[in-house]
């Protein structure tokens, strides 16, 4: 028994010595191959606060009627509050971010979370106070386009 034991333990020790699984060093390099889609162009419109940055990736059509896009917010940045006719899905790609709908609590968002936004309800979306934050938005336009609404308040943002 002490034998097969011996064995176990020295090919456990094997594969974890050839797996190099080491720390793995941060570089430029490294961070530039983990983005997914790319950052597109800063928003210039009044619907955000801060620095945001928008790629479009579908747009809606006679065969699909969702558009996709990649939206990078600064730290501090959000949207204003708004409504989808038709709902909208948020897929987390990166960083940390809020989500919030009228008169619900603020919830953090973190890489691979996934937010469902009811048709209709107002809400906002953005970045936490020191971190960046990216998501795919994939937005119904089945019943219209996005109706924005006021800025979200400092308060607001900090609650």
């Amino acid at each position: 028994m002490k034998y097969l034991i011996n064995i176990n333990l020295a090919c456990l020790l094997a594969l974890l010595y050839s797996c190099n699984c080491g720390p793995v060093e941060s570089s430029s390099k490294t961070e530039k191959a983990a983005i997914i889609f790319p950052k597109g162009d800063k928003n210039t419109n009044q619907n955000f606060k801060g620095e945001v940055w928008v790629k479009s990736l579908v747009e809606t059509d006679s065969l699909n009627e969702s558009a996709v896009g990649n939206v990078t917010f600064a730290p501090g940045a959000r949207s204003n509050w708004h409504i989808h006719p038709a709902g909208q899905i948020l897929l987390v790609t990166d960083g940390v971010g809020y989500y919030q709908e009228k008169g619900k609590s603020k919830v953090i968002l973190r890489k691979g979370d996934v937010i469902k936004c009811p048709q209709n309800l107002a809400h906002w979306h953005g970045a936490s106070a020191d971190t960046a934050f990216v998501q795919l938005a994939i937005t119904s336009r089945k019943n219209g386009p996005t109706i924005w609404l006021q800025a979200v308040t400092e308060k607001e943002y900090r609650d």
